[in-house]
């Protein structure tokens, strides 16, 4: 995201610039700066590193202007700075084909005006945006930051969640404002930049961003971060849908697969009074510490009617095995051995581990991810019943 935050944080105004005869993929960029730059010697680049950039080509100002041209196949990101100004910032401008204004700002080079072309001026736009919410949060920080922290220290775990959650409201009303701008700007691959911001709040939903990224036009999915985003907005969407169908109050989905010594199981074979389906694997550095707690639990209850079925996400089968002898765990065990392509894993929509889900006698799931204290007194419950 180091890419959209470089760019001039200031409300952008959108100029025009006609005359130029462009064809193919070819790109201007017609720049206009204060006459005391006559003569200082301007920069093309493109950034390597965030501390790193490559000289793309050079120029000098001359009346006020300076000029850049070249062929984009797509829009890129590109920085131009001059050579005696280098320090006071450089202006992001992406190469694209069509005719491309920058307005040099000379008091503050980070506040120069770009456009022009659809990218530079969605960018303008989207800018304006920026600002908006560096300021909101800046006042959040301002008014909350030293209250949460006195909260924290005196352990006032009432005042840190109402801080917690009017940040949330915040950080949903930022989501509002950047999803309207992609309805807004379809074709615009600055778009994509937008949905790692969004996806930061782990409140938001696929199926709900899902139709956002479909509504974009062809260039901006085409991108590396569009490619990036479709793949794991499916994976999330697929994983709702997991969840969804193994609710609690849902009848748990049957599922099979081998056992340690080859043999085939499924749940309904494993079923008892009440069962606990256990996602770990041995390289599960958790899932290994909370084995001896649930040792204990099954050697107390497995007698009452308490069964367990172990779903590993390991990938090596000695090291499944070995870690099932180690840590003593004697009830029933399965693995494709796919690690976190595990199919009853992602039918369960279990993304992180360890995990579990308990079922009652009729195998419908009654609770999801107990563990401890928490998860015996459940199943202590379920037994009485």
């Amino acid at each position: 995201m180091k890419k959209i935050f470089v760019i001039t944080l200031t409300v952008l105004a959108i100029m025009s610039f006609k005359g130029l005869d462009l064809v193919g993929n070819e790109f201007k960029i017609v720049g206009t700066v204060n006459s005391d730059f006559n003569g200082q010697k301007v920069y093309l680049a493109k950034t390597i590193t965030e501390e790193v950039m490559s000289k793309l080509d050079s120029t000098i100002v001359k009346n006020g202007k300076f000029t850049f041209s070249g062929v984009s196949d797509k829009p890129e990101q590109r920085l131009i700075y001059f050579e005696e100004k280098r320090m006071d910032g450089q202006i992001a401008v992406y190469a694209e084909k069509g005719n491309i204004t920058v307005n040099v700002n000379a008091e503050d080079i980070s506040k120069s005006v770009v456009g022009g072309t659809i990218n530079n001026n969605a960018l303008a736009k989207l800018n304006t945006i920026l600002v908006e919410v560096g300021n909101k949060e800046l006042a959040f920080k301002n008014e909350h930051m030293d209250n949460f922290a006195k909260a924290k220290e005196e352990g006032d775990t009432e005042t840190q969640n109402r801080i917690v959650e009017e940040y949330s409201k915040l950080t949903k009303e930022y989501n509002k404002t950047y999803i309207a701008f992609i309805e807004e700007n379809p074709n615009s691959v600055i778009c994509v930049e937008l949905f790692p911001i969004i996806l930061r709040d782990q409140n938001v939903k696929a199926k709900d961003l899902k139709p956002v990224y479909d509504k974009m036009g062809p260039e901006p999915k085409a991108t590396e971060m569009g490619q990036k985003i479709e793949t794991y907005l499916n994976q999330m969407l697929a994983n709702e849908k997991a969840m969804e169908a193994t609710e609690v109050g849902k009848t748990a989905p049957d599922f099979s697969a081998t056992t340690p010594n080859g043999k085939t199981l499924s749940l309904k074979e494993a079923k008892g009074k009440v069962t606990i389906i256990d996602f770990w694997a041995s390289w599960c550095g958790p899932c290994r510490k909370e084995n001896p707690n649930v040792v204990a639990m099954y050697n107390e209850l497995h007698g009452k009617g308490l069964n367990i079925i172990g779903v590993s996400l390991d990938k090596d089968d000695a090291k499944w095995k070995g870690a099932i002898e180690k840590d003593n765990l004697t009830w029933q065990h399965i693995s494709n051995l796919q690690g976190w392509d595990e199919p009853i894993a992602k039918q369960y929509g279990v993304t992180s581990i360890p995990a579990t889900v308990i079922l009652d006698k009729n195998g419908v799931i009654v609770a999801r991810d107990l563990r401890g204290e928490e998860l015996k007194a459940k199943v202590k419950e379920l037994l009485a019943e």
